[in-house]
């Protein structure tokens, strides 16, 4: 064999083994179409499935309940012109959240209903304003009245008032609520309740409540004079007297 032809040869060789390298570097197919493995395949590791990210649920806060509670409400619907009388107002609620009511005697018309407030206690100072506006009558305080409301707490607010003439009135008694944040300072306002206040002054035989007051007590006099035992004999004493001077 000639130098050429065994250079050819080992050439061919070569390049046969360089290929047969190859697909064994690159894998044959692990399985042929009968789905038998094929001999020499060298099996291939299982793809990992990619990675999803981790969904944590998002809780948002709940706003807290309100806070339930009673406002009652206590006026005369009568009065005497020139008397005086008391109105009252009371926001309350007992420590177990159960609404108290109120009972009062004395003839007073007694309103209640119960209302919800905003439960901003642990951020904010709560403070009850309260405003009584009637024209005609006599109010004291005229101004505005404020009381600090704390959780399960009660607030009440008194009025005198005092009609000069006697006649029909009607007034609004105003309730708000008032929130300061106490980190800002920030204050808002909440007009809670408005309620329709009706009272009608009297008085006696057109006299004013002073006059027909002293009268009684002039009445009361004269009674008790009359009631002793020597009244009637200190009357004909003195008729006895004057018609001996008539003689």
């Amino acid at each position: 064999m000639r130098i050429s032809e065994r250079a050819l040869i080992i050439s061919i060789v070569g390049v046969i083994f360089v290929l047969g390298c190859g697909a064994l570097a690159g894998g044959a197919p692990p399985n042929n179409s009968t789905g038998e493995p094929v001999a020499g395949a060298q099996p291939t590791a299982p793809s990992l499935p990619e990675s999803t990210p981790t969904i944590f649920p998002i809780f948002t806060p709940q706003p807290a309940l309100p806070e339930r509670r009673r406002l009652t409400l206590e006026f005369p619907p009568q009065i005497r012109a020139g008397d005086s009388d008391v109105v009252r107002l009371t926001l309350e609620v007992d420590d177990l959240g159960n609404v108290t009511p109120t009972a009062q005697i004395g003839g007073h018309v007694i309103t209640g209903k119960v209302i919800e407030i905003p439960n901003l206690y642990e951020s904010h100072h709560v403070i009850a304003e309260t405003r009584f506006d009637i024209a005609g009558l006599e109010v004291r305080p005229a101004e505005l009245s404020s009381e600090p409301l704390a959780q399960g707490t009660s607030a009440t607010f008194y009025w005198s008032i005092r009609p000069q003439e006697a006649g029909v009135y009607r007034g609004t008694l105003w309730l708000y609520l008032r929130f300061v944040d106490k980190q800002s300072g920030e204050e808002t306002r909440k007009t809670l309740s408005a309620q329709i206040i009706e009272i009608e002054a009297v008085n006696l035989l057109g006299l004013s409540g002073n006059f027909a007051r002293t009268t009684g007590v002039i009445g009361s006099v004269v009674g008790t004079v009359i009631g002793f035992p020597f009244f009637e004999d200190l009357i004909k004493f003195v008729f006895k007297r004057r018609s001996r001077r008539n003689t």
